[in-house]
């Protein structure tokens, strides 16, 4: 891998980490747009990629925010329950999309929720 890619891996690894655990997006919203832009990976790669990146990302973040008081764990217990068992169903559903409509969905879903947040100022 040339040095430019390492580098630039770094900067979005930076950029999302930080954004993960300010923002509790896990970072992904950070780094597919980047991965797709700056690396030129197709969408389903840069989803994949995002996805694989978010399990060490959020137990650093995890770690964190236990110490500190502010995880609310039979809220996250119920929800990762059910999330983990429809992403599977989710990662099957991606090998039958184009990288295109993964790509319109994707910034459809980042555009009505930023809206939301702006509009009202909470998510």
């Amino acid at each position: 891998m040339p040095t430019s890619t390492i580098l630039t891996c770094l900067a979005i690894g930076v950029v999302s980490g930080v954004i993960a655990a300010l923002c509790g997006v896990g970072g992904g919203v950070v780094m597919v747009p980047a991965f797709v832009f700056f690396l030129k990976l197709p969408q389903k790669t840069a989803v994949a990629t995002s996805l694989a990146i978010i399990i060490p990302t959020a137990l650093m973040a995890t770690t964190q925010n236990a110490r500190s008081g502010y995880v609310e764990w039979k809220v996250a217990l119920f929800t990762a329950i059910s999330a983990s068992i429809f992403a599977y169903f989710g990662a099957g559903w991606l090998k039958t999309m184009s990288n295109e409509t993964l790509t319109r969905i994707f910034g459809v879903i980042l555009v009505v929720f930023g809206a939301r947040m702006l509009l009202q100022g909470k998510a």
